[in-house]
């Protein structure tokens, strides 16, 4: 079997792909100095909110997917980002790749919604690999790749926001039933307004009117925070 080790040195924004995409930077280390002629490699990465710290805010911000602040403890579980797979191209001894990681904007996503609580810092992930390396100085063996291969790494919350930016530039989007839809379609259109945003703002402008005592905004006033439960525990590795 090869042995074969997996660090992240680093993830940027990939400035030209068509949708939002994150490119991790692989580097791949064979113990074995025989050849490793090609690597079919898979990996999940997932979000560990347990080790970074939350400003009041973000906490606030993150109530719909852990619960509120007092429940941490038990709530702050991981949460699945991606699952990717990458053919690698032949080696030896060390070498390094790109691993693209096509992501989502949709706030019905519990990884987006987390990223969007975020002001700064960084975003602990761990990146857990599996797959089939062919290697062997002549001809070659197969052999998979263990499933305890892991690298972990902090990824800048300006990563994200960068990707978001440059597909979604100052705004984000919502998904709603064809029902909702018609009917704010039809608000917009009898009174005339310009925009989705001007609808919005029409509505919650009513809202207010009609509540003298409201409550006190969420952290953001176009981030409302709905009432969930907390996200589903990521206990294990899921099959590929």
């Amino acid at each position: 079997m090869t042995d074969l080790s997996f660090d992240c040195t680093g993830v940027r924004a990939d400035p030209y792909a068509a949708g939002p995409t994150l490119v991790f930077r692989l580097r791949i280390t064979a113990a074995d100095p025989a050849r490793v002629h090609a690597l079919a490699l898979r990996c999940q990465i997932r979000i560990e909110p347990a080790r970074r710290g939350y400003a009041s805010d973000e906490a606030e911000a993150l109530t719909d997917l852990f619960g509120d602040r007092s429940r941490w403890g038990s709530s702050l579980n991981p949460l699945q980002f991606a699952q990717v797979s990458l053919v690698v191209p032949g080696f030896t001894g060390v070498t390094e790749v790109d691993l693209p990681v096509p992501c989502t904007y949709d706030m019905d996503v519990a990884a987006a919604r987390y990223f969007h609580a975020l002001r700064d810092g960084e975003v602990p992930l761990r990146l857990l690999f599996s797959g089939t390396a062919f290697a062997g100085p002549g001809g070659f063996s197969v052999s998979p790749v263990p499933w305890d291969k892991e690298a972990l790494l902090r990824m800048p919350v300006s990563a994200w926001q960068e990707m978001t930016e440059q597909h979604f530039p100052g705004c984000g989007w919502l998904r709603l039933s064809r029902a909702t839809l018609d009917a704010l379609l039809a608000f917009r259109s009898r009174h005339a307004l310009p925009s989705w945003d001007a609808t919005a703002e029409a509505l919650l402008t009513a809202a207010r009117a009609a509540d003298p005592d409201p409550p006190p905004r969420p952290f953001a006033a176009t981030r409302p925070v709905p009432a969930r439960p907390a996200a589903r525990p990521v206990t294990e590795r899921t099959a590929p």
